[in-house]
């Protein structure tokens, strides 16, 4: 399935859903970032994904983690939460998602990178080689509100 991000962009298709997600800043003893190549927008991008029935939020970190990347993750705490209302995401099946999304540190406990269906590529990034990625600037800004160690409070808007 395919994917296409409209910011603020006056030409997206108005929004039809609303699916609560999160993605995990999951960063190593090294300081270096586990990132994904999305397989749907070929972008890359903390790993993540939907909050399913019967689970815990914090479970759906450790499994979209788990899925994406083989790497076992153990959630520390949020950095924020991402509702833009400007940032609609259009599927191949029609589905125009606004964005809702939770921004989750974590810490690598186990696991080996493998990819997935979701993902092409899989690799632990040093910070200062993120400018050199093709990453959406919503995802930018996750990046940047979860690398601030300075902020006392989660990000919310």
């Amino acid at each position: 399935m395919g994917r296409i991000d409209y910011l603020h962009d006056p030409d997206a298709p108005p929004a039809n859903s609303v699916v609560p997600s999160v993605v995990a800043f999951v960063q190593n003893e090294a300081g270096r970032v586990l990132m994904i190549q999305r397989s749907d927008n070929g972008r890359w991008a903390l790993p993540g994904g939907g909050h399913d029935v019967g689970e815990s939020i914090s479970d759906t970190v450790v499994r979209e983690v788990w899925e994406e990347t083989g790497v076992k993750a153990e959630v520390d705490g949020m950095s924020g939460i991402y509702t833009d209302p400007g940032h609609v995401m259009l599927y191949d099946d029609g589905e125009a998602r606004q964005q809702f999304s939770i921004c989750f540190r974590a810490r690598p406990v186990g696991g080996e990178i493998r990819t997935s269906d979701e993902t092409t590529q899989v690799r632990w990034v040093d910070p200062a080689d993120l400018e050199s990625y093709d990453v959406h600037p919503t995802m930018r800004l996750r990046i940047e509100h979860a690398m601030d160690q300075g902020r006392t409070s989660p990000y919310i808007g």
